[in-house]
């Protein structure tokens, strides 16, 4: 079944027909009788469902995280659209579309793991930090889970590939701090960039919808991505021990303050530029969350944020600017020329 319209651009009364996935199923007792709340979701959203009685006793499961596909129109409840479902069966296989159906980073995975393994064979020159980033790049199950798995459960880069997305762009912004000071090991810096959340793979788990697994809430990505690295250490030749203890510092401290979860401070220059990096990534990531879509209500605040503590405002861009002001007419010679003194 082709979907024929995304979650984003229903509206009141449009007809639904097509795949989606079920991210919340709940049974609930109405005064007529047992009836399923739903959530569904695909690339561009998520909208609640509905299946009433007595269409209702026809599922007495519905599974989270399956492919369905579905029958309905869309209805307005309380100000919020949902759909009511008229028809409900599992989607097989063939018929799914991850692309259409999981929100992903743009560009996709696929193309982000390529940029990220260039970058570390362009810059890095020490054979035993290639090496190192080869066997942890190349092992089949990261390189899933870093495609797969978002960056945060719910405060940035919250999509299929978001963590790989993320890994990307610390390193290139720790680089491009590191062009400013002669005296730092850029090298360094860019594996402690690339690894400084590989620990979120054993720290997240789900392909669809992201839970916190009981490692990662009884002992964090940080410790996690400690323990992960150091198989991969032990294989590597020529790697030595000063050089291993600066990168897992790197890895230590990269939220920075204890406040924010770190075990360890920045004590040098190269741990304090991954952290940087990476709170800018992640601060921008969310304020570009929090201003989505404001342009369309004609806004320009978002709603508070909590992990901000504060409203964001969407300014206006120069371009808008330069394009009201750029005239198709050339100047003529005469025009450009200085007034000359007499």
């Amino acid at each position: 079944m082709d979907k024929k319209r995304f979650i984003s651009e229903l509206k009141q009364g449009d007809i639904v027909e097509g795949i989606y996935v079920v991210i919340k199923a709940r049974l609930g007792t109405s005064k007529n009788g047992p009836y399923w709340d739903l959530e569904f979701q695909d690339k561009t959203g998520r909208i609640t469902g509905k299946i009433w009685h007595p269409l209702s006793d026809n599922y007495k499961e519905i599974k989270e995280d399956s492919f369905v596909k579905i029958k309905g129109h869309v209805d307005n409840f309380r100000e919020n659209l949902q759909v009511i479902v008229n028809e409900f069966d599992y989607a097989n296989e063939e018929e799914i579309n991850l692309d259409e159906l999981i929100p992903s980073s743009d560009p996709p995975p696929e193309q982000l793991i390529i940029e990220l393994e260039n970058l570390c064979f362009e810059n890095l020159k020490f054979k035993p930090w290639r090496r190192l980033c080869g066997l942890i790049l190349n092992d089949n199950y990261i390189r899933q889970r870093l495609m797969m798995l978002p960056a945060a459960i719910n405060v940035h880069h919250v999509y299929r590939g978001g963590l790989l997305e993320h890994t990307l762009s610390v390193c290139k912004l720790s680089l491009d701090i590191a062009k400013n000071y002669k005296d730092v090991d850029r090298e360094i810096i860019l594996v402690g960039a690339l690894l400084h959340d590989i620990g979120k793979i054993k720290e997240y788990e789900g392909n669809i919808s992201y839970n916190v697994t009981d490692s990662g809430r009884l002992l964090g990505h940080i410790i996690l991505g400690l323990s992960m690295i150091d198989p991969y250490i032990n294989k590597v030749k020529g790697l030595d021990e000063d050089l291993i203890l600066h990168l897992k510092h790197i890895i230590a401290s990269h939220h920075g303050e204890y406040e924010f979860g770190s075990p360890k401070r920045p004590k040098t220059k190269e741990a304090f530029i991954v952290h940087v990096a990476d709170n800018v990534d992640a601060k921008i990531a969310m304020m570009s969350l929090a201003t989505e879509g404001l342009e369309e209500k004609g806004e320009n605040w978002s709603r508070y944020m909590k992990f901000l503590e504060r409203k964001i405002f969407k300014p206006s861009h120069t371009n808008e600017f330069l394009e009201q002001n750029e005239s198709p007419k050339k100047r003529s010679f005469e025009e450009c020329l200085l007034p000359l003194k007499e």
